[in-house]
């Protein structure tokens, strides 16, 4: 006797996954947290990172509940990027040169958007599906969930960091996390040791970038040949 088909889910019922509710909660911790960024300088890390931790909760549930969706997919990547740009923008008010920021912030969408598009004319399923790759360092960072843990960790650590220490508009970049580092104190510590994770991280976004874009000159290529 031949087996029914599973039922078909609604579109409400992938807007209700657990995992994309927890996603929901991101968005508005993230719009309470850079309501309050300007005035209180205790309450919005904590708002901030607490969104940052449900990231990793709301994958949890997916797997879990075996509720993985592509919409669920692209709203992490889309609240991950935009709250990330909009703490870097501030970043770049707070201190001297704003610049090193908003360049930071240029990176990062820059590279996960040519990742995505490239990864759609590939046929992938997932962006973070580089087992192809020749770059030993881009394999090592998608394929190691602790490695690009660790990475993506420090980065906001740090950058929750810069901006508990800023205390005017004048100061420069260099200079507080000079100052910082010859101190022993657990902020020191905390820099020292997201140091290096967001300075692998910028270099994967460089990878990232440069992959992307051969793959969508090779696709024109490809589709020219083929014609």
């Amino acid at each position: 006797m031949a087996k029914k088909p599973a039922p078909r889910s609604s579109k409400l019922s992938v807007y209700l996954y657990v995992p994309n509710i927890i996603g929901y909660i991101r968005v508005l911790l993230n719009c309470l947290a850079f309501s309050l960024c300007l005035r209180n300088k205790i309450v919005f890390p904590i708002l901030y990172f607490f969104s940052f931790v449900c990231d990793a909760v709301d994958g949890w549930c997916a797997r879990r509940f075996n509720q993985v969706s592509t919409f669920g997919a692209v709203l992490d990547m889309v609240t991950d990027r935009i709250s990330t740009a909009c703490l870097l923008v501030v970043l770049s008010q707070l201190y001297k040169p704003g610049l090193i920021f908003l360049s930071l912030l240029a990176l990062d969408i820059g590279s996960h958007w040519f990742q995505m598009y490239s990864t759609f004319l590939a046929g992938k399923a997932s962006h973070k599906d580089v087992k192809d790759s020749t770059n030993w360092l881009f394999r090592a960072y998608y394929g190691n969930r602790m490695f690009m843990a660790y990475c993506c960790v420090s980065c906001e650590v740090l950058y929750l960091i810069l901006f508990y220490l800023a205390d005017n508009q004048t100061e420069t970049l260099v200079d507080v996390l000079s100052s910082n580092l010859q101190k022993i104190t657990l902020i020191s510590f905390l820099i020292a040791t997201s140091l290096f994770g967001w300075a692998t991280k910028q270099i994967i976004n460089v990878i990232q970038m440069k992959t992307a874009a051969d793959m969508c000159v090779l696709y024109d290529i490809n589709r020219k040949h083929k014609n």
